[in-house]
């Protein structure tokens, strides 16, 4: 295989993992909100429990390691590693933010789960937010390459 086509399946790849990553990533804390409103221990709040492990451990953590995997990749093929690409630091950043949100949505999973949840129906309104403007940004990133 060459190196474009090699380029080409990886940045398919990489594009369907971050595609089923941030799907995971705005409708976990949707859930988050709808679990809010049931009460702890109800047999909709145990219904919740199991969408959203389910989701993180078949979608969200599996996408977002494919993610990093073939982003890695595609960027060591073309050898995009230096300071000519201050773009691709600023995604990288970007994308580190949007890891860190991964590991806080798995932390809630794990409130919730063990009916320990502290924060409020608003909070994950607003938290769910976040994930979406990071996404607008990275795109825009890779898109116009701004510096």
């Amino acid at each position: 295989m060459n190196i474009e086509t090699t380029y080409h399946l990886l940045k398919a790849l990489h594009l369907i993992s971050m595609v089923a990553w941030m799907a995971g990533m705005l409708y976990l804390p949707r859930l988050f909100v709808y679990h809010c409103r049931v009460a702890p221990g109800s047999e909709a709040s145990e219904l919740f429990k199991v969408m959203e492990r389910r989701l993180m451990r078949v979608i969200i953590n599996p996408a977002m390691i494919a993610t990093w995997v073939f982003g890695l990749w595609i960027a060591l093929l073309l050898d995009l590693f230096n300071n000519d690409n201050g773009w691709l630091h600023a995604k990288l950043g970007c994308v580190l933010m949007l890891s860190g949100m991964h590991g806080m949505f798995s932390r809630y999973r794990k409130d919730f789960a063990r009916d320990a949840n502290r924060k409020s129906e608003k909070f994950f309104r607003i938290i769910n937010e976040v994930p979406a403007v990071l996404l607008v940004i990275i795109v825009f990133l890779v898109v116009f390459k701004p510096f």
